[in-house]
């Protein structure tokens, strides 16, 4: 963070910072914080809601559950098939190679009260205590008068040990969200929702539209009251810049804005592309960003602060399915414990999986074993403890290479009919006449005829990416720095890699993609030298960051979309001149960081 305080006044940041609030939505996190802060609030993205003791046949603990699928014959061959591929790179032995060698399995051992010793943080979960004291009950009424007590969760979930649900003094919390909402017991009448999956709006026939957009509302609104501490009279104070994944299409940034400014009521917001907000978070001008999230991947090209749409690449793969991949290597070698781990139907085992891949995962030549322990959650009981070892642990994050051994179709993304026909809001504004503010300056205002020439160039927003299912991230980022056809270019972005994403801690992965992306390029390409930068802040929240710093920078705010407008007017021009403005205010953030 030196380089910002040093390019941006503390003062500056502290006052300018105190009234912008930054949010950055994921498929898997939501990371969100006022920009004067050093990190933001990274909170799971999802809620859960009390079904009320609703007859559901069978009892769904996620919502979109149905859209999983299993693993299919020919998927299972081409992850096999990708797995000794991935061995013969790292010199392990192959999967029927180490089968062979096995023919009784592998000994596990469940120790109660087992405490690691090796220096990894113990990350045992405990379940949800989902009851809080009714305040309508008369025992807690006197309780609240005595004492001042709000209604709140209880401390220790023993303390509903005997309590019936529909005891007077106790009920269930309405809704739950963040990582208290992944650790609800499936015996709990709770059903967990993603408003977000896979890099889109989770709308499906089992998840209508609106209830993924009240669920949003819900989420962002308990996070601006609870963590960050401003009540809903007083948001009209407060704007909001907005972090938009290259995957969003413009149907679904309208409405991120709309609840923004409609119903949570900040007074204005902007919109920035998360790639661009990742540039400036790491002080680069001009960068090949790639993002690797817990769900989705993708590639943007910035040029001179300005991202190139033709270069946009996404990937449908990420942190969650290496967590999963994990799995499934530990079970074929069996050195997984006999016990039921589901990622998919019991979100707890995905917190648990993580855990696990972020504290062993990591790319080396070798074979790559580690004693370890792992958890089993079984319905409403105290975590189980395993102690195992796990084995083959730096194949998992090759899956990003080799995006077969992944099997991203067992998490598929929402069906997509929603979007056939969509309303583009930013690319059909470009082309509409709006009444002039009187604000407004000529060389601000929009008309049919609107438009400065340096951007002929390039459309509004970018155009939907380029998805490749089967591409791994060494080809694709190749596709994406050549896509620009300028020799010049090209050499530039191939030594100004930048990866962001949780995934981009993995220990090893930066030369593996150094040396996979060299290995890719076509040999008749000019090019012999690549470079992965390495990080200025924290690739977990990089792009947070950015916008933070845009946020700060934006003197004039005539990029800015205010709440009257977009309420009054719906699409209003302010969608057109966020990208018309946003040159020279990223011109501006250059000249401020890299000074």
């Amino acid at each position: 963070m030196d380089y910002l305080k040093s390019a941006v006044p503390s003062q500056v940041i502290a006052d300018r910072g105190a009234n912008i609030v930054v949010i950055n939505p994921g498929s898997a996190n939501l990371r969100i914080g006022l920009a004067q802060q050093q990190y933001p609030f990274i909170i799971p993205h999802c809620i859960a809601k009390y079904t009320r003791g609703d007859n559901q046949d069978p009892k769904k603990n996620v919502q979109d559950q149905m859209l999983n699928s299993g693993i299919t014959p020919a998927q299972q061959q081409e992850r096999e098939k990708a797995y000794d591929i991935i061995a013969s790179l790292l010199k392990i032995p192959f999967l029927d190679e180490e089968v062979a060698n096995n023919s009784f399995p592998r000994k596990t051992v469940r120790v109660d009260g087992y405490n690691l010793q090796s220096g990894k943080k113990d990350s045992t979960f405990s379940w949800t205590d989902v009851m809080e004291r009714n305040p309508t009950s008369s025992s807690a009424v006197e309780k609240l008068e005595d004492e001042g007590v709000k209604d709140e969760p209880l401390d220790n979930p023993e303390d509903t040990d005997g309590i019936e649900p529909e005891s007077s003094d106790f009920k269930f919390r309405e809704f739950i969200c963040g990582e208290e909402a992944l650790k609800i017991s499936p015996t709990e009448p709770y059903c967990l929702c993603r408003p977000i999956r896979r890099g889109h709006f989770n709308v499906s026939q089992y998840y209508p539209m609106q209830q993924v957009f009240e669920d949003l509302t819900t989420i962002w609104d308990w996070i601006l009251t609870e963590k960050l501490h401003i009540p809903q009279p007083h948001r009209r104070m407060y704007s909001a810049v907005l972090i938009v994944p290259e995957t969003f299409d413009s149907r679904e940034i309208k409405e991120m804005l709309s609840i923004m400014l409609r119903d949570l009521q900040f007074g204005s917001a902007v919109v920035h592309q998360e790639g661009l907000a990742a540039a400036f978070g790491n002080g680069l001008s001009t960068a090949c960003v790639v993002n690797i999230g817990a769900q989705m991947s993708s590639i943007i090209c910035i040029e001179d602060g300005v991202a190139l749409p033709t270069t946009g690449v996404t990937l449908p793969f990420g942190g969650e399915d290496i967590s999963r991949g994990l799995l499934w290597i530990q079970q074929h070698h069996q050195t997984w414990p006999t016990i039921s781990t589901n990622p998919l139907a019991k979100p707890i085992d995905m917190l648990m999986l993580n855990k696990l891949k972020e504290s062993y995962c990591q790319i080396r030549d070798g074979e790559l074993d580690a004693v370890s322990v792992v958890h089993s959650y079984e319905d409403g009981m105290p975590a189980g403890i395993h102690k195992t070892r796990l084995t083959a642990l730096n194949v998992p994050p090759m899956g990003l290479f080799y995006p077969q051994l992944l099997v991203q179709d067992e998490y598929p993304p929402p069906p997509r009919s929603w979007f056939h026909d969509h309303e583009d809001m930013l690319e059909d504004t470009w082309h509409m006449d709006f009444p002039r503010r009187s604000d407004m300056s000529d060389g601000l205002f929009l008309g049919v005829n609107g438009g400065m020439p340096m951007w002929d160039n390039y459309p509004v927003i970018p155009t939907r990416h380029k998805k490749e299912d089967n591409l791994g991230l060494a080809e694709a980022i190749v596709n994406s720095i050549l896509s620009t056809g300028r020799i010049d270019l090209q050499r530039k972005l191939f030594v100004s890699i930048q990866l962001i994403g949780g995934v981009a801690l993995t220990s090893g992965l930066v030369g593996a993609v150094e040396e996979r992306v060299l290995h890719a390029i076509p040999s008749n390409e000019a090019v012999d030298t690549v470079e992965v930068l390495q990080p200025r802040t924290d690739p977990t929240f990089v792009s947070w960051k950015g916008g933070a710093i845009l946020g700060i920078l934006d003197f004039g705010r005539d990029a800015w979309i205010h709440r009257e407008d977009w309420i009054r007017n719906g699409i209003h021009i302010g969608s057109g001149r966020k990208y018309k403005d946003s040159y020279y205010l990223q011109a501006q953030a250059m000249c401020y960081i890299n000074s």
